[in-house]
């Protein structure tokens, strides 16, 4: 049975890249490969590789960001601490939506989460040189491993899978017990798999952060999109969960990316705990004569890699916080899109022999969201990942998260109305091929 796309045209386009394993191919090289098929092929892929917000970027946002240029800001270095209007109302919107008291002199904004995460690496390995290890609750974000690679530091992981609950507590242990784990990073929504750790997860992270000493990375790239809950009132219970209410050693990643749709502006926050900005390290102290850690963060690391963020930028996201925080800015009704989108694409997947992955939260259905995670009976996930190309399918496969399981993950942002029928056609004759 004949595909959609010819595989001379598919192995033209993956050697001209150079790629000798595609189940191995990176996001990145993923969207170069479709990119090169679909105008060899002349053919509309379902491209559901890359997370890239597929909707309009809030409009209160863009017109603040439109007003300052207009009143020159363009011209003028942004303070490297932030602008004052943004971490006071970076401060606000945490307490409005995560109840956490963060203190605006600890929220500092970056070049997008993915600066804040580097940044992060950076600094808390240089606080003890015994503790040289990062730990990776998987499956994550690829990219934040090859932030570590770049850096040169070791990093340990473990797919969660099949340690979720008080489970997780013997497993963290395992790692943290040997004294070189200098921070755990996880997201939360989970990027790939959408699930969402429980409170009693963020206890036991927080209880054994606190006994180690080490610092936790929670990164909300996806602030609040746990759709099942109503989590959008400000001030207003069911919050965001954060592992800040279980101890003090925790910085918070906060995109302007997904949640306000702004990921073209690469603006996000890095909210520190209290605590652990005014704490000293010796480490820190040694190699750069003094300083706290929210000091160094800022005024020595930050200040070297990037001089400051953009400061048309940051005047956007103080002005979509300050509005969610108000309580006039909706701001996840726009975004709640992706879960729709994600319960059609599961049905249609789903209809024609696929499994959903990580489908148990904690005894809960997964959410519906940016994110899910499929796999196909007697495939691995590179495989899966290199028979749906010939459809006109991309995707990445799991192994590239860190996760242990078979499968890809999909994602739901660049999915136009069109192509449900589309997808539900090609995958008929999938089906037909390989069943």
């Amino acid at each position: 049975m004949n595909t959609p796309i010819e595989n001379t045209i598919i192995k033209t386009a993956i050697e001209e890249l150079g790629i000798k394993d595609f189940s191995r191919a990176t996001i990145r090289e993923v969207v170069a490969i479709a990119n090169k098929i679909e105008k060899a092929a002349c053919i509309e892929f379902i491209r559901m590789e890359m997370g890239v917000p597929g909707l309009p970027p809030a409009e209160v946002g863009v017109k603040a960001e439109i007003k300052a240029l207009n009143e020159g800001v363009a011209s003028i270095y942004p303070i490297i601490d932030g602008l004052p209007e943004l971490k006071y109302e970076s401060s606000r919107f945490i307490k409005a939506f995560a109840d956490l008291e963060i203190n605006p002199e600890s929220c500092v904004p970056v070049v997008g989460s993915m600066q804040g995460t580097f940044t992060s690496f950076l600094v808390t390995r240089q606080c003890d040189e015994k503790k040289d290890t990062i730990l990776f609750i998987d499956p994550g974000f690829p990219v934040q491993k090859q932030q570590a690679v770049v850096l040169g530091y070791k990093y340990e992981s473990f797919d969660v899978y099949d340690f979720r609950g008080e489970k997780l507590r013997n497993k963290l242990e395992e790692y943290l017990s040997k004294k070189n784990i200098c921070c755990i990073i996880y997201s939360n929504p989970n990027n790939p798999a959408w699930f969402c750790l429980k409170e009693e997860e963020l206890r036991i992270i927080g209880e054994l952060a606190t006994k180690y000493e080490t610092i936790v990375l929670e990164d909300l790239a996806y602030f609040a999109m746990d759709f099942r809950k109503d989590l959008g009132i400000p001030f207003q219970s069911p919050f965001q969960a954060s592992v800040g209410k279980y101890t003090d050693n925790y910085i918070i990643l906060i995109s302007g990316s997904k949640a306000f749709s702004y990921a073209g502006q690469r603006i996000g926050i890095v909210a520190i705990s209290n605590s652990l900005y005014r704490r000293s390290y010796e480490g820190l102290t040694r190699r750069y004569c003094g300083g706290t850690f929210g000091s160094v963060f800022i005024h020595r690391a930050l200040y070297a890699i990037s001089s400051g963020t953009s400061h048309s930028a940051q005047y956007a996201l103080a002005a979509m916080f300050k509005a969610a925080s108000d309580g006039k800015f909706r701001f996840l009704e726009q975004v709640k899109e992706y879960g729709n989108r994600a319960k059609k694409l599961k049905a249609i997947f789903l209809k024609y022999g696929f499994e959903i992955v990580y489908n148990n939260d904690l005894g809960e259905e997964i959410a519906d969201g940016f994110y899910f995670t499929i796999r196909y009976p007697g495939m691995t996930g590179g495989e899966l990942m290199k028979a749906l190309i010939p459809f006109g399918i991309s995707a990445i496969s799991l192994s590239n998260t860190g996760s242990k399981q078979e499968g890809i993950r999909a994602c739901t942002s660049f999915i136009k109305e069109n192509q449900y029928d589309l997808l539900e056609e090609r995958l008929k004759i999938f089906a037909n091929l390989y069943s």
